[in-house]
């Protein structure tokens, strides 16, 4: 095992995809995590994969205000710090034009993918990294940065994410850097619908060839939670294997 690093981080909905290859790649570099996730048991194989010596699992709805609370109470307990937040806890339960959007389900998208966000953000912040600084990565997507046929109400919560993002990096600088990740399509069971039985057609559109996988999203957001990124605050990193260099070809 790598040897531990000091750090801590949080990583919201990190039982499976772009959540645990994101944990695994924090993992790797010697800190240890806190990751939540709505199952429960899916929570505890998870932990037990990463490695229970280094990993805690707390179970919740990323919009519930008490599990925000406990998620970072317990962090704060089990490693007495927490250095880094990774908002990665997300939902898109929709699939529709948004003329037609039920707007209790618009309601519910924004709570997971926003309102959350901002309360792992206040929580981090008045647990540790007020006075001892640190970084935080929100998970948004390409989605919100240019329409999204059928997936509007995701794509607009993501657009609200990434302008969040700016707003905490401006507010909780100089201490704390917040910077966000637009990944395209990564191959998970979160998004298997856009791909699943017609990948190589979907990854066709890609200049780099492939769709991408969780460790990609992973090292993004291991460089935004290092040194090597100290001068960076407030940024939107897109990582999609190029597909948005395809937008301006008629």
């Amino acid at each position: 095992m790598t040897e531990l690093s000091g750090k801590v981080a949080l990583v919201t909905g990190a039982s499976r995809g772009i959540g645990y290859g994101v944990a695994e790649a924090l993992i790797a570099r010697g800190d240890r995590v806190c990751i939540t996730g709505r199952n429960e048991e899916a929570l505890k194989e998870a932990v037990e994969k990463l490695g229970a010596d280094r990993v805690i699992g707390v179970a919740g709805k990323a919009h519930d205000e008490e599990h925000q609370a406990v998620a970072v109470e317990r962090t704060m307990e089990a490693f007495g710090r927490v250095d880094f937040l990774v908002n990665n806890a997300g939902t898109n339960p929709v699939f529709g034009p948004i003329a037609d959007l039920d707007l209790n389900v618009a309601r519910k998208v924004f709570e997971t993918n926003v309102i959350s966000a901002l309360g792992f953000a206040q929580r981090t912040w008045h647990a540790w990294q007020k006075d001892n600084g640190g970084a935080i990565v929100n998970i948004a997507s390409v989605a919100g940065l240019a329409p999204s046929p059928f997936i509007a109400a995701y794509g607009v919560s993501k657009a609200a994410l990434i302008n969040l993002t700016a707003q905490l990096a401006h507010e909780f600088a100089p201490k704390v850097r917040v910077n966000a990740i637009a990944p395209a399509v990564v191959k998970t069971k979160f998004a298997a619908a856009l791909y699943e039985g017609r990948e190589e057609e979907a990854a066709a559109g890609y200049p780099l060839g492939r769709l991408g996988v969780p460790s990609d999203i992973g090292g993004a957001a291991a460089f935004l939670t290092s040194d090597q990124s100290d001068w960076i605050t407030g940024q939107t990193l897109v990582v999609d294997g190029g597909v948005f260099l395809n937008a301006g070809v008629g």
